[in-house]
């Protein structure tokens, strides 16, 4: 009588490759923040959030929760407070609890310019999520961002290029 590894079961092979697509929409998500906020498609940065998610930008910003606290926090503070923006992430860590849940971390250097300032500011931070797959869909449930130095740097302008 022949056992079956459990890599030649079919369902093991099934949720290599769940996990696969799962990190893959996951870091989905952390670009179409980027993209969302830098570009200032509102549409797309809502996306990425549940209905009743919490997000916890810390000073000088503040927290929200809901799709009503990220338009608060997005369309009333952030995006008035910052005339342009660039976020970079990097060393994106995810952990899965179970098939429908996640934790993951990454750090960002944002650059930028404040819309009352003439040189950029930069400010590095670390992103704490937690991810949930909904009905198919993962997307953000909660972020915790901390900061680690949100200061101007002297001399540099941001200019477009000629």
């Amino acid at each position: 009588m022949s056992t079956m590894s459990e890599h030649e079961d079919p369902e093991f092979f099934k949720q290599r490759i769940d996990r696969l697509e799962s990190r893959s929409d996951i870091r989905d998500l952390a670009s179409d923040y980027c993209h969302g906020f830098d570009k200032r498609d509102y549409d797309r940065f809502l996306s990425i959030w549940w209905p009743d998610c919490a997000w916890d930008i810390g000073p000088p910003f503040g927290s929200f929760t809901g799709h009503e606290g990220i338009h608060t926090a997005v369309q009333e503070v952030l995006w008035p407070a910052w005339k342009e923006s660039h976020h970079l992430t990097t060393n994106l860590r995810i952990e899965f609890i179970d098939a429908d849940n996640a934790e993951a971390m990454c750090d960002v250097d944002c650059m930028g310019l404040l819309t009352d300032e003439t040189e950029c500011t930069i400010v590095g931070a670390t992103y704490y999520d937690t991810l949930q797959r909904r009905e198919g869909v993962w997307k953000i449930a909660k972020r915790k961002v901390t900061i680690h130095y949100f200061n101007p740097v002297p001399g540099a302008v941001l200019n477009a290029p000629t």
